[in-house]
């Protein structure tokens, strides 16, 4: 069934705001708790509270817009997303290993995609109060102070990145430090639109969730995303993986970051022409 498109960006944004909220009000009741957790696919880490945020937001925002599609990471996926205009794409607590050890700056990351891109965006961090939001055209704000990222000193440049990045980025001999690791790719991404990291990456196989709100927040912000092997990322397509990823605030830093993601992780295009296999 397509989309009959009768909400407005700023609709869908006080729409994802509010759930954001809400959302975060739940999964605080489980934070630094004894909390159930179990794995999925043998190596991620999910919880009881995972679950509940979940099955909370699933209701309030498709009972809200029932004519978008729907992909969140902890609910079953259903191709028929594909046939809507506009989808909700969620994360319901991006960091989960990180909210599971006590780390404060796990994510609820929301996006509403529209023809493949985001149109509407929060990614909020409830234990450090931080609520970044975008819309397409709109700008993006935290805690309504308006996003405009800019190019660090470079004596300032903080980077986090895993050290088989880091080794390519220093026989590059690019000048910066590392920066912190946030388990929450979210969150780490959108400090790069609020000026706090100079640039950050994601290893090949983030999926829509973690990264479709951000990446309006860094766009709106004026800052630089992108699939080092296949340029602007796309949402709501079959496979919701994508390649290494990219964000700066920075055009100086793209190159060297394009390099070093390419070295470690490779492109899928290349890899499978050269061996027949990713």
């Amino acid at each position: 069934m397509p989309t009959n498109i009768s909400h407005g960006i700023e609709d869908d944004i006080k729409l994802l705001k509010s759930a954001a909220v809400h959302a975060g009000i739940i999964a605080l009741g489980f934070f630094r708790t004894d909390l159930k957790t179990w794995t999925k696919n043998a190596t991620s880490p999910v919880s009881e509270a995972d679950i509940a945020v979940d099955g909370f937001l699933t209701h309030a925002l498709r009972a809200a817009r029932p004519d978008y599609g729907w992909l969140s990471e902890e609910t079953v996926d259903s191709l028929d997303r594909m046939s809507r205009r506009r989808i909700f794409i969620v994360d319901p607590i991006d960091g989960t290993r990180g909210f599971i050890n006590g780390e404060d700056s796990w994510t609820i990351s929301l996006a509403v995609v529209e023809d493949g891109r985001p149109v509407a965006a929060v990614v909020y961090a409830p234990v450090r109060d931080e609520m970044y939001v975008a819309g397409k055209g709109l700008g993006a704000s935290c805690n309504g102070n308006r996003l405009d990222a800019r190019p660090a000193p470079e004596r300032e440049r903080l980077i986090p990145a895993p050290a088989a990045v880091h080794r390519e980025l220093a026989e590059s001999g690019l000048d910066y430090q590392k920066g912190p690791l946030y388990p929450s790719l979210a969150y780490r991404l959108v400090q790069v639109a609020a000026g706090r990291l100079a640039a950050t990456v994601a290893r090949r196989g983030a999926q829509d969730w973690d990264v479709a709100g951000a990446d309006l927040i860094l766009t709106e912000a004026g800052a630089a995303f992108e699939d080092v092997c296949s340029g602007t990322p796309i949402y709501n397509v079959s496979d919701t993986r994508h390649g290494a990823l990219a964000a700066t605030a920075d055009g100086s830093l793209l190159s060297p970051l394009r390099d070093a993601l390419r070295t470690v992780y490779g492109c899928p295009q290349i890899l499978e022409q050269g061996s027949g296999s990713i």
